[in-house]
């Protein structure tokens, strides 16, 4: 249903961002390649993940924060793509298969922004005061709390977006 472009195929908007993310091989990803359809949606979601990636979360943190999402949306090309990226970044496998599986986490503070991703999920934001407690005292802060919100923002565009267009 979805087309899957090529570069000559994309809107011109597209093209950029297509050849930026194209491997060496001249392979370009096929939700990439989905997505393409919609310039506007795949340069915004580019841009506002290289802006979450500027955030305070650190690396891991902010893994979790994607794989929470990208689990409870049911992304399966996410979570594959971020279980890869768990891997790069050195995570226990049991950390990868615990998100993968929606479990709780081993490490107490990576539980602890796994939690909160799932309460602001639920709450649609409105997290109480004890979330929020929560999550200060494995180390977070209030900054983190909103980096969290902007996670799951550009992280549930990915993943809807995915999903509809049947990205392999």
């Amino acid at each position: 249903m979805f087309r899957a472009h090529t570069l000559e195929t994309a809107p011109h908007a597209a093209r950029q961002a297509m050849q930026v993310l194209q491997s060496p091989t001249g392979t370009i990803p096929d939700a990439v390649r989905r997505l393409a359809g919609s310039p506007e949606l795949l340069n915004g979601f580019l841009a506002m993940s290289a802006g979450f990636d500027q955030c305070t979360l650190d690396p891991l943190a902010r893994e979790v924060v994607i794989m929470t999402v990208a689990v409870r949306n049911d992304c399966h090309v996410c979570i594959t793509m971020h279980s890869g990226k768990l891997r790069k970044l050195g995570a226990a496998p049991e950390i990868a298969t615990a998100l993968r599986t929606a479990a709780p986490l081993p490490d107490p503070r990576l539980e602890a922004i796994r939690i909160f991703t799932l309460d602001v999920l639920a709450t649609a934001g409105g997290v109480d005061d004890e979330a929020v407690a929560a999550l200060l005292t494995h180390g977070y802060t209030e900054r983190n709390a909103l980096e969290v919100v902007f996670g799951i923002g550009t992280y549930t565009m990915s993943t809807l977006a995915n999903r509809l267009v049947r990205a392999a």
